[in-house]
């Protein structure tokens, strides 16, 4: 009798002190946003609402392949992000929105469910993949958080690939800034160094309001239970005095917990999110029994509550998956194994 107990001892031990919550294999499982904000069937043109849809699919397309050989979470998460800076569609990267004097920063997060390890970046100009910094401060640094050119210091030491700032730009967001600095009066910089002559360069009316929304995000299960998060942006657009928003603010904007089954990355009004610790929040709910739908939705409807808008994807630990938005509309798509993938735009969508 005291051998037996002895053993169920053990095993009660070793599974509290597993980061990995015991489960039945469900198969991996993958979700991703692209930014939230006034996105309305009126907003896009066809061909529009066709390349968002398109690179979605293509990025959803990518993690699958990641998750299907037998990759980790971490590494679904940061290859969908990489496919996603490379972008020019999303406020991420090489689409990422200008500040009020011209220049383009990055911020990113990522984390590690299963030991709840984090990496954070800030007010990057020349690492060609923040997200991949972030990972690399996570698991290479003893610290969480780096920002400026500290942070691209790191990420240079660690043998990041490095670009000129003339890489991320794009006559869309450029024209895009020098509209809302005329409209709230304020002086317009001088056009980035670099950057290709004006007129060179094709430009997409941006169809949301983009002074506010459009981060790159990603929720991710592998087949050994374990969840991830990853988020990516450029920021608000205009920002001024080195705002950071809630995207690398791990518990705001991103957050990932075995223990506590979900897996979060938010895209809006980062004040807001900041606010309300929305990420964090929402893996409270599921902790607490909520499902990751009703997580979700509960923790935008406090946000809307103190005047905050945007969207989070969730990724529970049986692959299930939430959206949710006080917005019109967010860019998202979901595909799990075995299973097809599916992409979304607009709030009235099926996702």
């Amino acid at each position: 009798m005291k051998t037996w107990l002895a053993a169920v001892a053990t095993a009660l031990t070793v599974a509290l002190a597993s980061p990995v919550l015991a489960q039945d294999n469900v198969g991996w499982s993958l979700a991703i946003h692209g930014g939230a904000g006034v996105i309305e069937r009126g907003s896009l043109t066809p061909e529009q609402d066709a390349a968002y849809r398109a690179s979605l699919d293509g990025a959803l397309q990518v993690g699958a392949e990641v998750l299907d050989n037998g990759g980790s979470a971490l590494d679904a998460v940061e290859a969908v992000i990489q496919v996603l800076e490379d972008d020019p569609l999303f406020n991420a990267g090489r689409g990422a929105v200008f500040t009020a004097d011209g220049r383009i920063e990055h911020d990113a997060a990522i984390m590690d469910g299963t030991t709840r390890d984090a990496g954070a970046v800030a007010g990057l100009t020349r690492t060609r993949h923040p997200i991949s910094a972030a990972r690399a401060v996570m698991e290479n640094s003893p610290h969480v958080f780096l920002i400026g050119q500290g942070a691209e210091t790191f990420a240079r030491d660690q043998g990041l690939e490095e670009v000129e700032p003339a890489f991320f730009f794009t006559e869309r967001r450029w024209r895009g800034l020098v509209r809302q600095l005329e409209r709230e009066g304020l002086p317009v910089p001088a056009r980035p160094a670099g950057a290709p002559a004006e007129g060179a360069m094709a430009a997409v009316a941006p169809p949301l309001d983009e002074r506010k929304f459009g981060t790159v995000g990603v929720v991710a299960l592998d087949r050994e239970g374990r969840l991830a998060a990853g988020t990516s942006t450029g920021g608000m657009s205009g920002k001024r005095w080195g705002r950071v928003g809630d995207v690398p603010v791990i518990g705001a904007g991103t957050y990932a917990s075995n223990v506590e089954g979900c897996a979060v990355s938010a895209t809006g009004s980062g004040e807001y999110f900041i606010r309300a610790t929305v990420a964090r929040d929402v893996c409270h709910r599921t902790g607490a029994g909520a499902d990751v739908q009703s997580a979700a939705d509960a923790e935008i409807e406090d946000v809307g509550s103190i005047g905050g808008d945007g969207g989070v994807i969730v990724m529970g630990t049986d692959g299930s998956v939430g959206f949710a938005m006080n917005t019109s509309g967010m860019y998202r798509g979901r595909v799990a194994e075995g299973g097809n993938r599916l992409v979304a735009i607009y709030a009235d969508e099926d996702d």
